[in-house]
């Protein structure tokens, strides 16, 4: 993890864009997705670091700024302390996830540590469904193989570096409850840990029939 960036004398934000886990395929992709939370109201600025509704900028320097401000680029959808890893799930529409870490004396908040749960203001939004990026994979997310016996998700549309293999078509809280066209259990997290994905034909190849991995 890069080193924590000295931000407003007082904190300091590693920005780490949280790719699925490389897993196993039938138990394979771990998902940070959360049920949608409504729209954050910002905290009155400068006064909790990055808090739900603040907004950031990006480069090598992440500093909270104005969201009216031009360098606005992402808005924060949740605010948790802790590790991404064990605290509680981020947004659905995440993009991003922010790790940051106190560096300095004179925290403006118990909330500086922790992490933030990004969202960019504007396109591309890695985080939706389908766009091989973002910190969660979800239904509607496709994946690849990237190494034997492990898969990455990726582009549906194929602008990935990988070609895309396995789309999850549904989620459901067991196995047994995934349809029998199934090729490959994703593992999300939430009510519906179970990710149901069918394999996507490749070119040149008979859709008909069922491919096992």
């Amino acid at each position: 993890m890069p080193p924590a960036v000295p931000l407003l004398g007082a904190a300091a934000a590693a920005l780490l864009l949280l790719l699925t886990g490389c897993q196993a395929p039938r138990g394979g992709v771990t998902d940070d997705r959360a049920p949608a939370l409504p729209s954050p109201v910002p905290s009155p600025y400068g006064v909790v670091f990055l808090g739900p509704g603040d907004c950031s900028s990006r480069g090598p320097e992440i500093r909270e700024v104005s969201c009216r401000s031009e360098k606005a680029q992402a808005t924060v959808l949740a605010r948790h302390l802790g590790s991404a890893a064990s605290g509680p799930l981020c947004p659905p529409a995440t993009d991003f996830v922010l790790h940051i870490s106190e560096t300095g004396e004179g925290a403006r908040s118990r909330l500086t540590s922790g992490y933030a749960c990004m969202r960019n203001l504007e396109p591309p939004h890695p985080g939706d469904p389908g766009q091989g990026g973002g910190p969660l994979t979800v239904v509607g997310d496709c994946v690849t193989a990237s190494r034997a016996g492990e898969v990455r998700e990726t582009a549906c549309d194929g602008s990935g570096e990988r070609a895309p293999q396995y789309r999850v078509t549904s989620a459901v809280q067991r196995r047994e409850e995934c349809p029998g066209t199934t090729d490959l259990f994703v593992s999300l997290r939430g009510e519906a840990p179970v990710g149901c994905a069918r394999r996507l034909p490749v070119a040149g190849e008979a859709t008909a029939g069922t491919a096992h991995p």
